[in-house]
């Protein structure tokens, strides 16, 4: 026994019918079309970037010496160590270790009390060196200064 089915069932069937073969008129034209070549389907770029479709003209090549090409980056000239001025802000005797403030910034350095002369106290004028810790910068080869 065959089911019912309500009008707007049978309406949204007749619109799929519909639709496929909308579909399939389309694809029969596009088949008749006739297919496009390779050479259709090329596009060129010309010296401005710009995309066309006719091929561009031959010029002439130029010519290179080589010994004008420059292959490798020209070698880094070692630096003497950049020394630092500073004042000892915190130290902390029985931990061993202590901050330096720069001077010239407000850029404060770690340093252990095995890279600091003996008698080092906060409020010490300073000279030292920076050097990159595991935990930023920190400051070695401390010298008091007057």
């Amino acid at each position: 026994m065959a089911k019912s089915q309500s009008f707007g069932k049978k309406e949204n069937e007749k619109k799929k019918q519909a639709k496929r073969l909308e579909k399939q008129k389309r694809k029969e034209a596009r088949q008749a079309g006739g297919t496009s070549s390779f050479d259709d389907m090329i596009a060129y770029v010309d010296e401005n970037g710009n995309i066309t479709d006719t091929p561009p003209e031959v010029q002439q090549k130029k010519e290179i010496n080589p010994d004008n090409v420059v292959i490798a980056t020209p070698k880094k000239v070692e630096t003497g160590p950049v020394i630092f001025k500073g004042r000892v802000e915190h130290f902390n005797e029985t931990k061993g270790y202590g901050f330096i403030k720069d001077l010239a910034s407000t850029e404060k350095y770690f340093f252990h009390i095995s890279e600091a002369p003996a008698g080092i106290a906060e409020g010490n004028l300073v000279t030292f060196e920076a050097e990159r810790g595991t935990r930023g910068m920190n400051a070695v080869r401390i010298a008091l200064s007057k």
